[in-house]
């Protein structure tokens, strides 16, 4: 059985790691467990860290771990080229380097809490080619992958 592969945006990383409980956190134990593949940019780790750096700096090196110990696959970030071509894609410009770096990962979803810029609009995901949803949402379609598998 193939694993399936999830690419988490800074929002559903972030809340997978603050929150004790809930869909994103979920994933990430899915993902220590060795069920499923978490890809993210190094944009993302980024992303979060400095976040956390800024709010709650105590934590970074547990959430670091927590990484590691969700085996998160870290890709490099998309070129510039990759990036201009998701421009027309999404409305909000600053979310292309995101849906590149999904696109570019060739995952089966991209996981994100940012429903405004991804998920309301459906022609984000008909142009990407990816399912894009909440945290809710990707754990809702894994468990129907494994129902179809047996």
């Amino acid at each position: 059985m193939s694993k399936n592969d999830l690419f988490f945006d800074s929002s559903a990383l972030l809340s997978g790691l603050i929150s004790p409980n809930g869909a994103a956190r979920a994933l990430l134990l899915l993902a220590e467990d060795e069920k499923i593949v978490i890809t993210v940019s190094e944009q993302m780790i980024a992303e979060v860290e400095r976040n956390l750096a800024r709010k709650v700096p105590a934590v970074l090196p547990f959430v670091r771990e927590m990484i590691l110990q969700a085996r998160i696959r870290i890709r490099r970030d998309p070129e510039f080229s990759e990036v201009k071509a998701c421009l027309g894609w999404i409305a909000h410009a600053n979310d292309a380097p995101i849906l590149a770096a999904a696109v570019q990962s060739r995952t089966d979803f991209l996981v994100t809490l940012n429903t405004r810029h991804f998920i309301d609009d459906p022609e984000v995901s008909r142009r990407s080619g990816l399912r894009i949803g909440t945290p809710g949402d990707a754990l809702g379609w894994i468990r129907e992958q494994w129902t179809e598998r047996g």
